[in-house]
């Protein structure tokens, strides 16, 4: 999915570099495609390395 823009927005892990990606979502997560990652649940943790929070992640491209 892409925004006004015709960006697609990225956010990464600063700790293990796990990326998620709002156009491909995380089906293993129960994330679908097309999830903005503002609407990803407070708790949200990395589901790679459990260490950072959603605060914690890095917009690798524009939203």
């Amino acid at each position: 999915m892409r925004n006004m823009a015709g960006q697609v927005a990225e956010y990464h892990c600063p700790g293990c570099g796990y990326v998620y990606d709002e156009s491909l979502g995380d089906d293993h997560e129960g994330y679908p495609p097309g999830m903005p990652f503002a609407e990803l649940p407070d708790d949200f943790v990395c589901p790679a390395c459990s260490v950072r929070y959603k605060e914690d992640f890095v917009s690798a491209k524009p939203a």
